[in-house]
């Protein structure tokens, strides 16, 4: 009666730890979709390296969704062949998962190269691309509360006076504020965006590092209930 006990409870906690995987699945669905509408809409990154991350962990999500579903069902009924299956699957996620962790650590490295080359190219291109770039940059230097690049200065192309800078660069934005305050600390921003850009990148992606690493220990924990629980089954124990 022990062990019968014993074993009603491995296959509790693995049905237990199968919703956990589901909620977790869902979590990865959405945290890749956030990063890589950041990466993109944010700010335009057009580095592949940027989106391979967070398209492995969406594509992780929707795999870890489904599995997660199905090893509910192989513990509730007690199949061994169900449990296999999803223990061999939880294996290969375990392995796409730190994959999809070491992508964003090398991208991480990238992020101050990859940040500058993008706002230098948003910069650029400002004055001749479409209202949503030009939202994008206001956007960014407004809720960042900064200008330019490295400094207001990168600005100097915009205006023929080469003093002036976009509204979204003042302090407190009103219609042709910008003008011929490039210099002016005290109505714009004349510290360049791609620090604080870069910062808040390294933070993100840090988190979905964080994310991804403690994902895969929970199922490493389940892969152990299903070995457990298959044992247990192959020894025919009943388990009702």
């Amino acid at each position: 009666m022990g062990v019968e006990g014993g074993m009603k409870c491995v296959k509790f906690l693995l049905f237990f730890f199968n919703f956990i995987f589901w909620l977790c699945g869902l979590a990865l669905i959405v945290l890749g979709i956030l990063v890589q509408v950041f990466l993109h809409h944010t700010l335009v990154i057009h580095d592949p390296t940027a989106s391979g991350a967070p398209i492995v962990i969406i594509s992780i999500g929707v795999v870890t969704f489904f599995i997660a579903f199905f090893g509910c069902c192989g513990a509730w009924k007690e199949n061994y062949c169900m449990i296999t299956t999803f223990s061999i699957f939880i294996s290969l996620i375990i392995i796409a998962e730190i994959g999809a962790a070491i992508a964003g650590y090398v991208f991480r490295g990238k992020v101050t190269t990859v940040v500058n080359d993008s706002l230098t190219e948003l910069i650029d291109e400002y004055k001749n691309s479409s209202k949503k770039i030009r939202d994008t940059v206001d956007n960014l230097q407004i809720s960042l509360k900064c200008c330019g690049a490295n400094s207001s200065s990168d600005w100097i192309q915009f205006g023929p006076d080469g003093k002036t800078v976009p509204d979204s660069c003042c302090i407190t934005v009103t219609a042709n504020c910008g003008k011929g305050t490039m210099k002016d600390a005290a109505k714009v921003h004349t510290q360049g965006c791609r620090v604080a850009l870069e910062t808040l990148m390294k933070k993100n992606i840090l988190w979905v590092i964080v994310a991804a690493l403690v994902i895969a220990f929970l199922q490493m924990l389940g892969i152990v209930l299903a070995c457990v629980l298959m044992r247990g089954i192959r020894s025919g124990y009943e388990v009702m």
